[in-house]
């Protein structure tokens, strides 16, 4: 689960880590008031989306403008800055071209900034720790970084027997460049992260821009938080700070079923039972020349039920042009499978032509009900086959 910028900035200052005044605004007599609370006189005020080159970002309605970060020097100026972010569609790298519709900015007090760092810390599934990664590259996207300057990104593992130590920020410190007092500094901010992260069961916590001021502080300039959706049981102060108008809405509706559904760009709807073959039939979905519209498991213990609601969510995607069910029966009986499509298919208008491949348990029955159903289900042998089927039938469909 992520959170806004300001959200996360309020729960690691909890912790220690130093952060910027600021208050988030509706509207642009809020941000407005919010200006007044700050010393001033230099403001940012900063579209609050859950995506990443805000700065970088063009609004919809005016594509030759401003971003959505902007510097004001005067109470008006933040103001104006506000009423042209809310209530329009601010589109960067990672909105892709529809872009999110802007509903609040952040308006926060005016930095000295010397220099521009990088840090974050994350699960590191290779070595089963936390690790913490640096750079001197501040401000840009850490991909970049590390496509064009991997020698710039410095990374410590952080045993979770023994938790954090200053060894870990003395060695990231001197890896960045400071020096004196910043030194210990920035070791105390390093351990503040640290246990913020594990506090509240965080998947990545990403600061970018980490500033230096011209005091010598170190600031977060920036926040990106986002969790383990398995532990926000035990947050429920956490779970209470998401924002469902930032989330696709039929991963929403597929959370509700307990489906594992991610929306894709592409014209196949998949419909799995199993993580790695859903991304296997993603693969050979793109094999055949098509591409997958979504990731979509079903999981070993569906009912009729979660399967006509998987189905609904699949065809409520208007690119849509086909959709390939493969499901390999072990716990999940082909049969129960077929039940929901077949139930589905009714329901909703299938306009789109549909390739089903069974295997396993209840096999025999599952084809049986479908070919007893009377809707035009193209039956499929193997995965090749059935991706081939599904790539043919969409072509010819359009």
């Amino acid at each position: 689960m992520n959170i806004h910028e300001y959200q996360g900035k309020e729960l690691l200052k909890r912790y220690g880590v130093a952060v910027l005044d600021g208050y988030i605004a509706w509207t642009a007599d809020e941000a407005a008031e919010a200006a007044k609370k700050l010393p001033g006189p230099v403001y940012v005020v900063k579209s609050q989306i859950h995506a990443g080159g805000r700065g970088a970002g063009k609004f919809a309605d005016d594509p030759n403008g401003k971003g959505g970060v902007r510097i004001a020097k005067s109470i008006e100026e933040v103001r104006a800055a506000a009423e042209a972010m809310i209530g329009h569609t601010l589109i960067t790298k990672q909105t892709g071209p529809a872009g999110k519709l802007v509903s609040r900015v952040y308006v926060e007090a005016g930095c000295d900034i010397k220099r521009e760092l990088y840090l974050s810390l994350l699960i590191d599934r290779a070595t089963s720790r936390v690790t913490v990664m640096a750079s001197t590259e501040g401000g840009m996207e850490i991909e970049e970084v590390a496509e064009h300057h991997p020698e710039k990104i410095l990374r410590v593992s952080v045993d979770p027997a023994s938790g954090i130590s200053g060894f870990h920020g003395r060695k990231l410190a001197f890896g960045l460049g400071l020096e004196g007092k910043q030194v210990n500094t920035f070791c105390k901010f390093v351990e503040a992260m640290y246990t913020a992260f594990i506090a509240s069961d965080c998947a990545i916590v990403e600061i970018n821009p980490l500033v230096v001021t011209g005091a010598g502080e170190i600031i977060a300039l920036d926040a990106k938080v986002s969790f383990d959706d398995n532990a926000l049981y035990r947050h429920k102060d956490i779970a209470a700070l998401r924002d469902e108008s930032e989330e696709d809405a039929k991963e929403l509706e597929a959370a509700k079923y307990e489906l594992n559904y991610v929306a894709l760009d592409g014209v196949i709807g998949c419909m799995v039972n199993g993580a790695g073959l859903a991304m296997a039939t993603m693969d050979i979905i793109k094999l055949y020349g098509s591409s997958p519209a979504n990731f979509l498991d079903v999981g070993g213990g569906a009912t009729k039920e979660r399967v006509t609601a998987a189905f609904k969510i699949i065809l409520s995607d208007p690119n849509v042009e086909g959709i390939l069910v493969n499901i390999f029966g072990g716990i999940m009986r082909c049969d129960v499978i077929a039940e929901g499509v077949v139930a589905a298919a009714r329901e909703v208008s299938l306009n789109v032509p549909l390739v089903v491949r069974l295997e396993g348990t209840n096999v025999a029955l599952g084809k049986e009900i479908m070919a007893k159903s009377g809707l035009p289900i193209i039956s499929a042998d193997n995965l090749a086959d059935a991706a081939e089927k599904v790539v043919k039938a969409v072509k010819e469909a359009a």
